[in-house]
């Protein structure tokens, strides 16, 4: 208590300049993990997964608009490790800024609650926080590099929806994961310990021979999503949702299994529309599911407090019943 107390004193210039380093690190880390599965398509390098769009809607969303400095220095370092800033770079970190802070403002507006208990939050997280926000990100980038003669005119729409694509699936994928850890505890729920952990290894074991067979078998790992959305919700269906889109993401970099025989653009396809239902999918069948949990408990709950209010009056009313007492005297 003591240390917190600490903490706490501290003056507030120092806790933000902590907070924005914190902030700027985690960024710089997901998008050098982002940068490691980049693919080629029609000569331009994509990301099918963006991470750092999902680390910084999560930041925002648990921590306010406080974060929005250290999301920009991150971006910056980011850009910075790859080309010397130029104004194409300020531009790509301009709008990797603005995107999720406009996700934040949309999502506030709704009443979006970072629990992700109702179906509405979902369709929110992945309607305005990943595909509407991310035009930002998306279109101020391809911009920028198209008006600096970075990139062909001709090559535009498909680094765009390259790039928009990988940024809401970082949001999809990203962001659910990191506000269910900020509120995880420590037991899984129901204390189902042996199943989480069946389920764990079932995965990882058929997930890589899936995505790595020569058979275009992919749509098997959609059963084991529904098993892990159904039985632990959002603590089961996103990590597996995860897992699996790297592997897949893995592969298709690799040439391996059924992108083996595609093209560039084939490959980009197929990956992108693979990811984003199965993140759609994961998110959206968690949320509904958590929902009727949640509302079965709350009826219970009624009916509950309902009963004990019935004999409450019960008892109340025997307590009044009996023999009429005798006058004095």
């Amino acid at each position: 208590m003591a240390a917190v107390v600490g903490i706490r004193a501290w003056p507030r210039p120092v806790v933000f300049v902590g907070e924005t380093l914190l902030v700027s690190v985690c960024y710089y880390v997901a998008g050098r993990l982002g940068l490691s599965q980049q693919l080629v398509a029609d000569g331009a390098v994509v990301t099918p997964i963006w991470p750092p769009t999902g680390v910084a809607v999560a930041c925002l969303l648990l921590f306010g608009l406080r974060c929005a400095p250290g999301i920009a220095l991150g971006a910056l370092l980011v850009v910075a490790s790859l080309t010397a800033p130029r104004l194409s770079a300020a531009g790509i970190v301009l709008g990797n800024t603005i995107a999720p802070v406009c996700a934040l403002l949309m999502l506030r507006a709704v009443g979006f609650r970072v629990s992700l208990s109702r179906l509405r939050d979902g369709v929110a997280l992945v309607f305005l926080g990943a595909l509407t926000a991310m035009l930002i990100s998306s279109g101020v980038g391809v911009g920028m590099l198209v008006l600096t003669d970075k990139l062909a005119a001709d090559d535009f729409w498909l680094v765009w929806l390259a790039w928009w694509v990988g940024d809401a699936m970082g949001v999809v994928l990203v962001t659910p994961l990191l506000l269910l850890l900020h509120r995880a505890r420590r037991s899984p729920p129901s204390g189902r310990w042996g199943e989480a952990v069946g389920l764990a290894l079932v995965v990882c074991v058929l997930v890589p021979v899936v995505t790595y067979s020569s058979i275009s078998v992919l749509f098997l790992v959609y059963p084991l999503l529904i098993w892990a959305a159904l039985r632990f919700q959002l603590a089961g269906g996103m990590p597996c949702a995860l897992y699996a889109s790297v592997m897949t993401t893995v592969a298709a970099r690799d040439e391996a299994g059924s992108f083996g025989a595609l093209t560039d653009i084939e490959t980009m396809m197929k990956l992108q529309a693979f990811n984003g239902t199965l993140g759609l999918t994961a998110l959206l069948l968690s949320a509904v599911i958590t929902e009727q949990i949640n509302t079965r408990r709350s009826v219970e709950r009624a009916c509950h407090e309902l009963v004990e209010a019935l004999q409450h009056l019960n008892a109340g009313g025997s307590g009044n019943t009996g023999p009429p007492g005798r006058g004095a005297g």
